[in-house]
């Protein structure tokens, strides 16, 4: 019985477990996306605006495959918001998600100065447009992402194994279509990172609020339109 007890491997506790998985994907999906608008800006011709849009889509199907089994793979704190919302996460959870992919974000921005040569852009979204049409912007792309989310994660008549890629596509989608009008963030902590690393908070209540906005109303949304029985379950045709 000592025996068995001296072998077996230290456990970290599950809560632990899943915002450590939210901190690596974050973490990849900023080091990913804003570093390659970071490299943009110090090595001209490298990569273009739709390069960084197929690499903020990889980024997130990528890390949804890697880390989606342990955690959810929100990786967006405006994700976990409408999870908790619709009931899908607990809300007690969500200040140490929150925190998790704060981190994360924050840590691969910082890393991403120490790595590069001084430049201009830290990858900070920043709007073409007046501040209600960005606002209305983010939470009607994010809106798009979080009903694609919740069909292919929360519902089982949904093809579940491909929700990397559906996901992934629908932030592939978005950002080349949005990022020339408001950077296409979608996600709080993608733009508030880079957004203190460059001295540029003034905007930055866009991206907070037109995400979490956009993605509650459409958990909301898919779980008004969900096929479900009477006992509230998804039932299979």
């Amino acid at each position: 019985m000592l025996k068995q007890a001296k072998n077996q491997k230290p456990r970290i506790p599950l809560l632990f477990s899943k915002m450590i998985a939210e901190g690596i994907g974050t973490f990849t999906l900023v080091f990913a996306g804003c570093g390659s608008v970071m490299v943009a800006e110090r090595f001209p011709g490298t990569i273009t605006h739709g390069g960084t849009s197929i690499i903020f889509g990889l980024a997130v199907a990528v890390m949804i495959y890697a880390v989606g089994h342990i955690s959810g793979a929100h990786f967006n704190p405006a994700v976990t918001l409408a999870f908790a919302t619709a009931r899908h996460f607990p809300l007690t959870q969500v200040i140490y998600y929150w925190t998790a992919q704060l981190t994360g974000a924050v840590s691969a921005i910082g890393l991403l100065k120490v790595l590069l040569p001084t430049g201009q852009a830290y990858g900070t979204t920043l709007s073409s447009v007046h501040p209600p049409q960005a606002l209305a912007w983010e939470g009607i792309l994010t809106f798009f992402l979080m009903f694609v989310i919740m069909a292919v994660a929360t519902d089982t008549k949904a093809e579940g194994t491909m929700a990397g890629a559906a996901i992934g596509g629908t932030v592939m989608l978005a950002a080349w279509v949005g990022g020339p009008v408001t950077g296409a963030s979608m996600n709080p902590a993608r733009s508030l990172a880079p957004a203190l690393f460059a001295g540029r908070l003034d905007s930055i209540w866009i991206y907070i609020w037109g995400p979490c906005a956009g993605a509650v109303l459409a958990a909301l949304l898919y779980e008004a339109i969900r096929l479900t029985p009477s006992n509230g379950k998804n039932h299979k045709e």
